[in-house]
């Protein structure tokens, strides 16, 4: 499966304080865990950072587990499965353009 994750930046706090939190909470070894591919992450200004990762749905108390772990006190989350539209958006074209042939 795939999964976005917003974290928003907790903006009480200057980008010392956080990426301070972030070092003592070893984030950036810990997260994602292990059996997890990030996918994407990227900075969105006025969001954070949002990333996708690849995992086995069986993986997923593992992510919450780390983000409580690691996160917390830095980012606050959403969570939402996600799947690879592209290759559907290619077909439904292809489709679309031969119902336009006929």
């Amino acid at each position: 499966m795939l999964l976005t994750i917003l974290l928003r930046h907790d903006q009480t706090q200057n980008l010392e304080q956080l990426q301070g939190k972030l070092d003592d909470a070893d984030w950036w070894h810990g997260f994602p865990p292990d059996g997890c591919e990030i996918v994407s992450w990227v900075v969105a200004m006025g969001i954070g950072q949002i990333v996708t990762l690849r995992l086995d749905a069986s993986d997923l108390g593992k992510v919450n587990v780390e983000l409580e772990r690691r996160a917390w006190g830095v980012f606050s989350t959403e969570f939402y499965p996600t799947y690879d539209f592209l290759p559907v958006r290619q077909r439904l074209t292809r489709e679309s353009d031969q119902r336009k042939k006929a």
